[in-house]
């Protein structure tokens, strides 16, 4: 039966903070604040790297609360053009983690089929990884929207594996948060989980079944838990 690897995409396979960053401001600046409530509400690159891979809506969220304008409503009211200008640039601060790549090509050639499991939607994922050139290293790309439900429910999970041809029971899920390690408990699938990402080492604190600090580690991690 052949082993599958299914890669979560922000924070584990590329860096693309960056570029979300730029997108959430690109909104804020556009809601005509006063120049105080701007400088309250906008982003850092760095500091704020971990709030942008949660996604569009937890970015709005963070630099709304900050500024004092929260609502759910102003939330769903700009999250579409939040989306639109990080679609029209997505790919200038993306980078693939060192090591990316290679992983994926060992993990090939060690006969494993590998896939992508997003929440960010299919079509700004596709984007991505085929600016990144790498799209075609993945037999199946599942993104938040391909399917009714998302990460941590298994479908999408179990989608990724099933379209990339492998074996549910030879599975494992390699992301960087805590919804990458519920969606593998809920599958009953064994987790790794990166420590270069925003959460650092903390992301020990979840008990996945391995981490990794370099994705040279990977391949040896994988054949650990998969035979």
């Amino acid at each position: 039966m052949t082993g599958c690897v299914v890669f979560d995409l922000d924070g584990t396979l590329a860096d693309t903070s960056g570029d979300l960053v730029a997108a959430a401001n690109a909104c804020f600046e556009a809601m005509d604040l006063s120049s105080e409530t701007l400088a309250l509400a906008r982003l850092d690159a760095l500091r704020d790297a971990g709030v942008a891979l949660r996604g569009g809506k937890r970015m709005l969220t963070v630099g709304l609360e900050r500024a004092g304008l929260f609502t759910p409503e102003r939330v769903e009211q700009w999250y579409q053009p939040l989306l639109e200008c990080y679609g029209g640039a997505l790919d200038v601060h993306t980078r693939m983690y060192p090591g990316a790549v290679e992983a994926v090509n060992r993990l090939r050639r060690d006969g494993h089929k590998v896939s992508v499991c997003t929440n960010k939607p299919e079509a700004l994922a596709e984007r991505v990884l085929t600016s990144l050139g790498v799209r075609d290293l993945f037999g199946a790309l599942v993104g938040a929207d391909t399917l009714p439900t998302r990460k941590p429910d298994v479908a999408p999970f179990w989608a990724a594996v099933d379209r990339a041809g492998g074996a549910r029971d030879r599975s494992v899920l390699v992301g960087d948060s805590d919804t990458d390690r519920n969606t593998a408990a809920a599958a009953g699938r064994p987790c790794i989980l990166v420590t270069f990402a925003p959460e650092g080492q903390a992301v020990r604190n979840l008990s996945p079944e391995a981490t990794i600090d370099h994705f040279d580690d990977l391949p040896e991690k994988v054949r650990r838990l998969l035979g």
